[in-house]
């Protein structure tokens, strides 16, 4: 197949244009070269999807058999874009998020969970926040068509090639050796999935022509976040490496060394109401329509193996935590902080 990645250099587009190139297929990718290479085999079209006149070179002279874009993020881009591909592409598949419904984190979403009331003709240029995701959607499928369109409600993605900085950090954090503050109930389960099993699941959809919507993350209670914390420590721990619990009152209590959940503890989610779903979404639909997913241990190793052997990251904050090139630092707790949090409650 002809396959077009809006997209297609960093991360899960990266993810797609490996695999679609190993299952034989022909790929272009449209971005500004400015994230990362484009994979050697591709046809790499450089321009920028806000703008008309780019995307109209694009398509000029040129079709598919399928669009994937990974890279919308404002309803305005994915509305022009669902525009000027309706009638230069079969399919049009469209990675999307959980955050784009209105009950995620709190509470269990499948495919007919409510998203956010995001209108397709939003502005351009809006504040980053949840809702746009849903915005995002319903462009596309008034753009292109529903009986065209396929909608990925992705969850949490790590793997090789991540820029998030979640489980890279973790893995980087294990390898510094030490105490290492674990934090929160190592019972609770959590849902991750390796993006090379996103992109492979999205390709099987694809070349099916599959339309409608699938909640695409792990299934629910395959791994704990114990098991994600010592999973890093096999992979990447140095010998002193030790894990040392606090559970998460202490960590929540006002004060200086409140710490931020999610970000500078990457995926700790505390028993909290507001967060009672977010492990939980319901992947049924996908698991029936063929997903599989790998065991985070191969995850992390492979990860750790792409860590070791990258190129340097030249983004650094003054305490050496690291960020893509080119990327403010947005994971990890500082080092003092964390030696303080561990002093008074580990």
């Amino acid at each position: 197949m002809k396959i077009l990645l809006l997209g297609g250099s960093s991360f899960l587009g990266r993810a797609y244009a490996a695999e679609a190139l190993a299952r034989g297929h022909r790929v272009t990718t449209f971005n500004r070269g400015r994230s990362a290479a484009d994979l050697p085999g591709v046809e790499a079209v450089r321009g920028d999807r806000d703008s008309a006149g780019d995307l109209a070179r694009l398509v000029d002279g040129r079709g598919w058999d399928a669009v994937v874009d990974t890279s919308a993020q404002q309803p305005a881009q994915a509305a022009l874009s669902a525009r000027l591909l309706r009638g230069r592409a079969g399919h049009y598949t469209f990675v999307s998020s959980v955050h784009a419904f209105a009950d995620w984190p709190a509470h269990v979403v499948d495919e007919g969970s409510a998203p956010h009331p995001c209108p397709a003709d939003t502005p351009p240029d809006q504040p980053p926040g949840n809702a746009l995701k849903a915005g995002c959607e319903r462009a596309v499928l008034a753009g292109f068509g529903a009986g065209r369109t396929l909608v990925l409600n992705s969850g949490l993605l790590v793997g090789p090639y991540e820029f998030g900085g979640r489980l890279p950090w973790w893995l980087e954090r294990m390898a510094r050796g030490g105490r290492v503050l674990a934090p929160g109930d190592p019972r609770r389960t959590m849902q991750v999935i390796d993006v090379r099993d996103f992109a492979g699941f999205g390709l099987d959809l694809l070349t099916a022509g599959t339309a409608g919507r699938f909640v695409t993350t792990a299934p629910p209670g395959r791994l704990r976040f114990g098991e994600w914390l010592e999973t890093c420590r096999e992979v990447a721990g140095a010998a002193d490496t030790e894990l040392v619990p606090v559970p998460d009152g202490p960590l929540l209590a006002e004060g200086p060394d409140r710490v931020d959940w999610w970000t500078e503890l990457p995926l700790w989610a505390p028993d909290l109401p507001e967060l009672a779903g977010v492990w939980l979404a319901d992947t049924g639909r996908a698991e029936a329509a063929g997903l599989r997913c790998r065991p985070f241990a191969e995850t992390a190793r492979d990860t750790w193996e792409w860590l070791r052997t990258r190129e340097p990251v030249e983004d650094t904050d003054a305490e050496g935590r690291k960020g893509r090139p080119g990327a403010a630092v947005r994971h990890g707790i500082e080092p003092a902080k964390e030696r303080r949090l561990l002093a008074a409650f580990g």
